[in-house]
């Protein structure tokens, strides 16, 4: 660390937070390739069938499918993006960008382990609240920029279904705040570390706030069954409904991406992060990946089991259930803080 002190000078601390920027990012963006695979397979699975197993490296077919996300990558980059004649291209071109950008930058502050992280910054918390309700202007502004009807009609049904289950889940981070004391997430995860291993954890106390967190994180990233964003029999696909191309794989990148950034939030949150479930085994970034894993399945089983919700339905769900369910567990969790009989101390 020395030598590469010496070498760059005064430019070494912007040198080796891009080189930390870019071990970040660039697993991540593998990750996301892979989901596309995994979801298929899984998918498959359940509906017993193979999924993709034909496209793989050099011709061994117990590969399965492997390369089967990087010919999609390669197809969709030989693809041409058109523009429609009477979009606002400049918009146009920004709206992917926007939608993949604040999936990213709120990996600044995601802790892999006590010492694994970008910025560890206090208002850790805050900043990943601020930096993912940013993401809605994405889809709205596809749908505005495309000059399409369907396309308006599928950003505004995004944005309503993304602003009413974003207030569900700011609750149920204030039960985490609460139990934890600080906005920091990796003292969010050390405050989980106890002598019981898993019974330590915020899932326990803070039940019903992990269950709204993870279906509002499912409705957050437009996910199935709450899709209601690219009803392709409703409205021939939605917010993205005029794009082609590049342009149109990085709304998908955006979707993954969002699905992995929101397991690894409910892994750090309620599900305690790299610490180990049971006290005699040691704590490490393995136990994050398995747990980021495990909701990252239900992401997929959601979809294979379940069917869309109507447009009303979803409205119903985060307004008059989620809502109220947290406010009243918060009210249940303040006043039990206040007691002696409080076991999480």
């Amino acid at each position: 660390m020395e030598f590469f002190s010496n070498l760059f000078g005064p430019t070494w601390p912007l040198v080796w937070t891009l080189a930390k920027i870019v071990a970040i990012v660039l697993p991540i963006m593998g990750c996301v390739a892979y989901l596309t695979l995994a979801e298929r397979k899984v998918i498959g699975f359940m509906q017993v069938r193979l999924g993709p197993n034909r496209v793989t490296f050099f011709g061994i077919r117990w590969l399965g499918g492997l390369a089967q996300p990087i010919a999609d990558a390669l197809k969709l980059l030989t693809k041409e993006i058109i523009i429609p004649s009477g979009a606002n291209k400049v918009l146009f071109l920004m709206a992917p960008v926007l939608s993949l950008m604040p999936a990213l930058a709120a990996w600044a502050v995601i802790p892999f382990d006590p010492e694994l992280v970008l910025a560890n910054v206090d208002a850790g918390l805050l900043y990943v609240m601020a930096i993912t309700s940013m993401g809605v202007y994405g889809v709205i502004i596809a749908g505005w920029a495309s000059n399409s009807k369907y396309a308006f009609l599928g950003c505004l049904r995004s944005a309503a279904q993304i602003v009413s289950y974003e207030i569900a889940m700011g609750f149920a981070l204030v039960g985490v705040l609460m139990m934890s004391h600080s906005l920091n997430l990796v003292e969010i995860v050390k405050q989980q570390q106890g002598g019981l291993g898993a019974l330590s954890w915020n899932f326990i106390p803070l039940f019903p706030m992990f269950i709204v967190y993870l279906i509002s994180g499912v409705a957050e990233t437009n996910r199935a069954p709450f899709d209601v964003a690219e009803g392709e029999s409703e409205i021939v696909a939605g917010f993205h409904v005029e794009y082609s191309g590049m342009a149109f794989a990085v709304f998908f990148l955006a979707e993954y991406a969002n699905m992995i950034l929101v397991s690894t939030l409910t892994a750090v949150m309620f599900l305690g992060g790299w610490l180990s479930p049971v006290p005699f085994l040691p704590d490490g970034f393995p136990w994050l990946v398995g747990k980021v894993g495990f909701v990252l399945f239900l992401f997929l089983w959601f979809r294979a089991t379940f069917p869309r919700y109507r447009y009303d339905q979803i409205m119903r769900l985060g307004w008059k259930v989620f809502i109220p369910v947290t406010l009243v567990w918060l009210m249940v969790i303040g006043g039990w803080m206040q007691t002696p009989y409080w076991p999480w101390k």
